[in-house]
């Protein structure tokens, strides 16, 4: 149950968000939010992380639907199991739906959050996927680490 709350959560929270800037924040506008850390900055991507393959939205989508297939049959399967792997799993299919249901719906994603320190803009779905793939990482050395794995 964890994993579909987390996933539900992330999928509107960051829906709701791009749907907020759509109406709130023409494109190609930025307002500062966060003192000098964080801009809000309109901006619509058609391609995946650094505006790179512009143009192939939907073909995103595809992809990001066979990776939450991927995780739901080895959820069912029984080969996904354990809290932090639902947490992690959780977090990695709430943000790929998000950018799949834009990328669906719009053949690109909405970007809004632009950190003044020049890394790009991103969107909550992928903040989602970047928390999801730190917490997979530290489920996996904490395992191997219980393990003695690594000796």
């Amino acid at each position: 149950m964890l994993f579909y709350s987390i996933a539900v959560v992330v999928i509107a929270i960051d829906q709701l968000a791009k749907i907020w800037i759509r109406g709130s924040i023409a494109v190609g506008d930025s307002v500062p939010f966060w003192d000098s850390v964080l801009n809000l900055t309109h901006y619509e991507n058609s391609g995946m992380a650094h505006s790179l393959f512009q143009g192939y939205g939907r073909l995103f989508a595809l992809f990001a639907i066979l990776f939450i297939s991927g995780v739901l049959y080895y959820r069912k399967k029984g080969d996904v199991k354990g809290k932090p792997m639902d947490i992690s799993m959780g977090f990695l299919v709430g943000g790929a739906a998000g950018n799949a249901i834009d990328r669906i719906l719009f053949g690109k994603v909405t970007d809004f959050l632009e950190f003044t320190s020049g890394h790009g803009i991103l969107n909550l779905a992928d903040v989602a996927i970047n928390i999801g793939v730190v917490l997979l990482l530290i489920t996996a050395a904490v395992s191997i680490i219980m393990r003695k794995e690594f000796l």
